[in-house]
């Protein structure tokens, strides 16, 4: 949907310095029959303050639920890890996911967009965790 940005292919070439080694933390889903399917990362920005980042799905298990069950999975650690803020930073193309994002939990956020909306060229969308699914 995007070409790679360079802190994309930072933090993809290199998800354990860039991620895990920063006080970040990854999560993988898993599907019996496809294996590996989908990715989720929070990266730590500051105290108590993580971007939720990195979260796909491959083509093959979309439509599974894969993802909503991936983000609700990563939804239910955040607290304890992003006890301050929980954010992340999309583009309007990805209208499915940015659904997603709002049914469990997401408002848009123009503090947020003026914060850490320039940590990439495509983002148009930032959204802040509030909580209480709608799902």
């Amino acid at each position: 949907m995007f070409r790679l940005e360079s802190v994309d292919e930072a933090v993809i070439g290199n998800p354990q310095r860039n991620i895990i080694d920063k006080g970040g933390y990854i999560w993988f889903a898993e599907h019996p029959d496809f294996g590996i399917v989908g990715t989720c990362a929070l990266m730590k920005k500051g105290e108590g303050v993580f971007e939720l980042t990195k979260m796909g799905v491959v083509s093959e298990a979309r439509g599974l639920k894969v993802g909503e069950g991936l983000l609700q999975y990563v939804l239910n650690n955040a607290p304890a890890i992003a006890f301050n803020t929980l954010f992340l930073l999309t583009n309007k193309k990805c209208e499915a996911a940015i659904h997603l994002y709002e049914k469990n939990g997401f408002v848009h956020c123009e503090e947020i967009m003026q914060k850490f909306g320039c940590s990439y060229e495509r983002c148009d969308v930032a959204m802040h965790y509030k909580g209480n699914a709608t799902n």
